[in-house]
Parts: C-alpha cells; sequence; structure tokens
C-alpha cells in the first residue's frame, strides 16, 4: 500500500492566515534584542528548564532528562525559540522547521495546556539572564511575541491530533502494543516488533517516520518517553522499533535508561504504550530518481524501512546502501541487506568498517576501512544525480552532508534525519 505525507503546504499555509500579527512597535523590539537573545539563547534555555521542572516537576514525565544533562535539549530549545521570533513576520519562510517541532510534539502529547506554563517560565528566564537590561517593555513584547509563536503551534499540532486520529487505523495519545517478538540484531541493537493489544488496524505511515514509546521503570521517578524510528514497511500487521542499547559514554553522560531497561527487562508478551507514527523526515515515493541511502551506526533503523518499502513498491527503482560501522560485532541487518540486494539486481550494498576486526579482514566482508570520503562516494556511484537520504551521529551526518554539497548535490535532494538542534547541518559548529 503506498503512503503518502498527511499535510499539505496549502492546508498549513491556511492555518498561518489565521495567526494574528504582532503589534508594529513591539515587532521592532523583538528585531532590536535578537541578537542578544540569540547570544544568551543556551543560558536563557537552561535556566528556563530549571525554573519550569522546579514549578511544574509533573513535566519531567514528558522532557527527556538525558537530553538536559547533554546539553541538546536546551540548545534544541534556544534555536527554536530565536528561529520563531526572527522568522515572526512571515512564518511560510520556516514551515519545515515548524512541521518538525509540531511533529515532535505531537508524537510527545504536547497539548495547548501546556504552552502557558512554558511562556511563564521562558519569560522568567529571560528576565533572570538579561538582568536590568531585560526592561518590562522588552519583557511585554516578548510575551506578545510568544503568544503569537505559541497560537501558531497550537493550531498546527490540533490539526495533526485530528488527522492522526482520523486516519484508519490511527489512535489519539497512547494505545497499548504487545512486543510479539524481540530479536538480537547486532552486540548493541535489538528488534521489538510490536502487535495492538485490542488486535485492530493500525496507523499507516510513510519510510522514515517514527513512534514514541512510554515507560514506567521501576526505581525512577517519572515516566520516561523516547522517540525511535520504525524500522520496517508500513503495510504490515506490527510496528518495528531496532534500539540501540546506549552505554556509559565518559563522564558526563550515563547510561541510555529507556534503551538499557528495553534490552535488559522487556521481553516477548510485555506491553509498551506508543503514539501513532510522526515525523517530518521520509522517504519521497513518487520520485524515480536512484536512490542513495547513508547510515552511520543505529542511523540504519530508517534506513532499512526505506530500502524495505522500496523493493517492495518500486522493485525496479536503482538502489544504493551504504552502511558505516566500527565492525561486524556492531552492524545490525547486515544478512538482510546482502539478501535484498541478492534478491534485486537493481540494489547495491556497501560497507564501511572503521576498525575491522581481524575476522572482517580476513573475511573481507567490508568495502572501505576507515571512514567516509567524498573520494570514495565519486568512485563508488555512477553519479550525483539521485536521491540521498543519511541518518547517523552528528559528526557522521556532518561529514556526509559537507561531501554531498561539495559534490554539487543539488539541496532538495538531500534528506537527512536530525535527533538535535532545529537548524541545518552546514549551519552549526
Amino acid at each position: 500500500m503506498s503512503i503518502t505525507k498527511i499535510e499539505d503546504k496549502q492546508s498549513w499555509q491556511e492555518v498561518l492566515k489565521t495567526v494574528k500579527a504582532l503589534d508594529p512597535q513591539k515587532l521592532e523590539i523583538i528585531k532590536a534584542t535578537l541578537p542578544v537573545v540569540k547570544e544568551h539563547g543556551e543560558a536563557i534555555t537552561k535556566a528556563f528548564y530549571k525554573r519550569m521542572f522546579k514549578q511544574h516537576p509533573e513535566l519531567l514525565n514528558i522532557f527527556n532528562q538525558t537530553h538536559q544533562i547533554t546539553g541538546h535539549q536546551p540548545k534544541a530549545l534556544a534555536d527554536a525559540v530565536y528561529v520563531a521570533a526572527a522568522n515572526i513576520e512571515d512564518f511560510s519562510q520556516i514551515m519545515p522547521v515548524l512541521e518538525r517541532i509540531g511533529e515532535k510534539h505531537r508524537s510527545l502529547q504536547i497539548k495547548p495546556e501546556h504552552y502557558p506554563i512554558v511562556g511563564e517560565n521562558l519569560l522568567g528566564a529571560i528576565k533572570e539572564i538579561l538582568g536590568d537590561a531585560a526592561t518590562n517593555e522588552i519583557i511585554d513584547a516578548w510575551a506578545d511575541a510568544y503568544g503569537v509563536i505559541a497560537d501558531v503551534f497550537i493550531r498546527m499540532e490540533n490539526k495533526m491530533y485530528k488527522t492522526t486520529e482520523a486516519m484508519p487505523g490511527g489512535w489519539a495519545g497512547y494505545r497499548d502494543f504487545v512486543v510479539n517478538k524481540k530479536v538480537e540484531e547486532s552486540d548493541v541493537i535489538t528488534s521489538f516488533y510490536l502487535k495492538p493489544k485490542d488486535g485492530k488496524e493500525i496507523a499507516g505511515f510513510i519510510p522514515g517516520q517514527y513512534i514514541t514509546v512510554k515507560l514506567e521503570i521501576p526505581g525512577e521517578t517519572y515516566t520516561h518517553l523516547r522517540q525511535y524510528s520504525l524500522s520496517d514497511s508500513p503495510g504490515l500487521d506490527y510496528y518495528r522499533i531496532s534500539v540501540k542499547r546506549e552505554d556509559v559514554n565518559g563522564d558526563n553522560i550515563p547510561a541510555g535508561i529507556v534503551s538499557t531497561y528495553l534490552h535488559n527487562h522487556i521481553n516477548e508478551g510485555d506491553i509498551i504504550p506508543i503514539t501513532a507514527p510522526a515525523g517530518d523526515f521520509y522517504l519521497d515515493m513518487d520520485s524515480n530518481r536512484p536512490l542513495v541511502l547513508i547510515s552511520g551506526g543505529v542511523g540504519l533503523t530508517p534506513m532499512m524501512c526505506m530500502l524495505n518499502t522500496t523493493v517492495k513498491e518500486k522493485p525496479n527503482r536503482e538502489i544504493y546502501y551504504i552502511h558505516a560501522s566500527l565492525n561486524s560485532k556492531l552492524h545490525a541487518f547486515k544478512s538482510h541487506v546482502n539478501d535484498v540486494a541478492a534478491e534485486h539486481k537493481n540494489m547495491k550494498s556497501f560497507v564501511i568498517y572503521e576498525k575491522p576486526s581481524e575476522e572482517d579482514k580476513e573475511m573481507r566482508n567490508f568495502d572501505k576501512e576507515g571512514f567516509f570520503s567524498l573520494e570514495w562516494l565519486q568512485q563508488t556511484l555512477p553519479s550525483k544525480e539521485a536521491d540521498f537520504y543519511f541518518c547517523g551521529p552528528e559528526p557522521f551526518m556532518k561529514v556526509v552532508n559537507k561531501a554531498l554539497k561539495k559534490w554539487g548535490v543539488p539541496e532538495n535532494h538531500i534528506h537527512y534525519e536530525f535527533f538535535g538542534s532545529f537548524g541545518k547541518l552546514d549551519e552549526m559548529d
């Protein structure tokens, strides 16, 4: 069954037409103070989260605490606030950003009643960090600006909630799914096959999208929510997520609470509540250009979904799949990809191992040792005339993005999933 995007640009434009414009005088204040807010953005958002969680600890049931520790969440919010405020005169210029945020909010079940809480604490944080420089006039202007921004998201997300619930197999909120099967894919990645507890139809999705899982973990005070890409094609009677166990990484990043719990304690027959599929990173099923899928580490999860769907729905489309991993021990789905390549002569697979094991070298089961590079890519692909989709750790994605830009691949042929800030890869440090 072919799946297409639920929302379209015209429908979002209709939503934006209903948004109230900011008062011209206050707009000038926002423009004048934007550089200062941007300069202190992360300090402001860190103060914001501290204030908000102190006053509303129940919101710890929604926010990813690991992202608070690593600084990803404050940076993401700082970027989002700045981008939205900078484009407050014409939100249509940043619709991809707004849609990305809205999709995540819908998946996490952010509701209209949350926005006043966020606004109150964000304004308090601006005042706290900027001190006397944040005059009453400035705070008043930012309060109105936040009101306009919040209104945009509330309207967009309301439309998303209604559309998702109304679609075949769709639902509102969380729905209980049973772990039908649990499969170890590599030393660190395990797949969970999820079927609805009620036995009813499940919502379709577009290859590349994700679901949110909700876990009540013994010993943990708050509920934990995590978003995982769907790693198998739509149109089946299950959803599959393939989760990497996040072990301790240095002194500042603890082991992943949710990923380790899933690996060590969730088994076949257990119940996991999830939200309906969401996300703005998805495969263009209408394109007939050659498809290049590039993944690093666990970034292969959405690529598996895209690969499986393409060979099923467009068996004649030319596909090149490139995966980078440390070695074969950490390489999930390798045999599956090899099987697909053997069955479909129009699909070619390539493997990059940073540090291949001795067995890898003896078996010669990889195509390149070391790292991804533009020179190697140009030698491997017959042409840059293709659709490129990639996902993986941020440093890996920056390398891939830079290589594609240097090669001259058109921007509208470059697509990536980025679980971090709301800007573009080539705009970041």
